[in-house]
């Protein structure tokens, strides 16, 4: 508080010592009364509310209440997305699960993400030793969520040509690699996760992965279906399956790789802050853009995510970082992670201090916990009575508004 405060609280500290000595014997007969002077109280002082700190808060006169603060009625639970990061393939990214959530404040990160290795075959079908210290985290409580990238074909990221691509997907969706995936989902209902969310053959619309659908669509499409089928015959299971392109066109559109409404439960979308120089505005509004997506999904029935997003070539952008937070905000993902990690990074990396500040400053002690609202009630005046109007600091002493009632001289005659 400022010197220049001071006298001013002094006077209103003086002013209500004298209104609480004439009004003191009013008050002394009940809150609804006034037996000599005519004074009665409106409506009771305001519950305590706990700020940030003393020395965050600047000192201010506390408002005088208007209304009865009553019984506090918790809201509605609402479906507040769950969010998380991909913070490392293995048991570290675990760990770092409850680092980020001290980092922001105590928010409940309810989504764990990680990819299987596309190296081989035997690490597609999700080693144990890998899996577990992941599915540990999952079954510590019920309403966390496990997604899991699962690659379509080894070698995932060895280059391999359209040519032997296309062979491959033909292949696959002739049935000659049902057996793997078979084994990963026993492995995963023998860990106890059946109802993993597996984003399968992720970014198929893009070049990088040998996974991808743009060598043979039609092929892409009768594999993808293969494989849903394959693990859902397993026993306990209760997978869903994430269909996630690129945002945009990217090496050919998503739309012609979609394999169908009875294979897909969520349709998601890996969306980067990229191409360089381009706004917010147009990766909604391009070809197979933001919007066309959750359009696309919207008129299939389908909830969406974004299992991978983040900033890259437009640097530290915290336009971005704000607008694709309000964007998740207004459409509401099963699930969303940011891709933690340089350049596309908030915590991990040094590299974005501004987008940084704006990711935790939005999400910081977000949970899925209905907060308490004060449910209000109207304050009662009585009939001839004319309430006073004595400044806040008095009211504030005094426990609320008084009125002046017209008939106490005739009352106490």
């Amino acid at each position: 508080m400022t010197p220049q405060q001071r006298p001013a609280r002094s006077r209103l500290r003086l002013a209500c010592v004298a209104v609480i000595v004439a009004a003191s014997a009013a008050l002394a007969s009940g809150p609804g009364f006034a037996a000599g002077a005519g004074v009665v109280r409106v409506a009771d002082p305001p519950s305590p509310t706990p700020t940030a700190s003393a020395a965050q808060t600047p000192a201010a006169a506390p408002q005088a209440p208007t209304a009865v603060i009553g019984p506090v009625a918790a809201e509605p639970k609402k479906d507040v997305p769950a969010f998380g990061a991909y913070l490392d393939y293995g048991a570290r990214g675990v760990d770092r699960i409850a680092e980020l959530s001290r980092w922001l404040g105590g928010a409940d990160l309810r989504v764990g993400h990680t990819y299987l290795p596309g190296d081989r075959w035997s690490n597609i079908e999700g080693t144990p030793g890998f899996l577990g210290a992941w599915a540990d985290w999952r079954r510590e409580r019920d309403d966390r969520m496990f997604v899991l990238n699962v690659p379509m074909l080894e070698r995932n990221e060895d280059r391999v040509s359209d040519a032997e691509v296309r062979l491959l997907l033909r292949q696959g969706a002739a049935g000659a690699f049902d057996h793997h995936f078979r084994a990963l989902a026993e492995r995963l209902v023998e860990l106890k996760v059946p109802d993993t969310v597996i984003a399968l053959g992720w970014e198929m619309n893009g070049a990088t992965y040998t996974h991808r659908c743009g060598p043979d669509p039609e092929a892409w499409k009768k594999y993808w279906n293969r494989i849903v089928t394959t693990m859902r015959s397993v026993p306990g299971q209760k997978f869903r399956f994430d269909f996630t392109p690129n945002r945009g066109r990217d090496a050919v559109p998503w739309t012609e790789c979609y394999p169908g409404d009875d294979t897909v439960d969520i349709i998601g979308m890996d969306t980067y802050d990229q191409p360089r120089g381009m706004s917010f505005d147009e990766q909604v509004k391009e070809p197979y853009g933001l919007q066309e997506h959750v359009n696309f999904a919207k008129s299939h029935g389908k909830p969406i995510s974004y299992p991978e997003w983040g900033l890259f070539r437009n640097g530290d952008n915290a336009e971005y970082m704000r607008r694709m937070l309000a964007w998740m905000d207004e459409y509401k993902p099963v699930y969303n992670t940011v891709t933690d990690y340089c350049p596309h990074g908030v915590w991990q990396c040094a590299d974005n201090p501004e987008s940084s500040a704006v990711y935790r400053s939005v999400l910081s002690g977000r949970t899925d916990q209905p907060k308490p609202t004060p449910t209000p009630v109207e304050p009662t005046t009585p009939p001839n009575c004319s309430p006073l109007d004595l400044g806040d600091w008095v009211e504030y002493w005094l426990g609320g508004k008084l009125c002046l009632r017209f008939d106490w001289f005739s009352r106490n005659r």
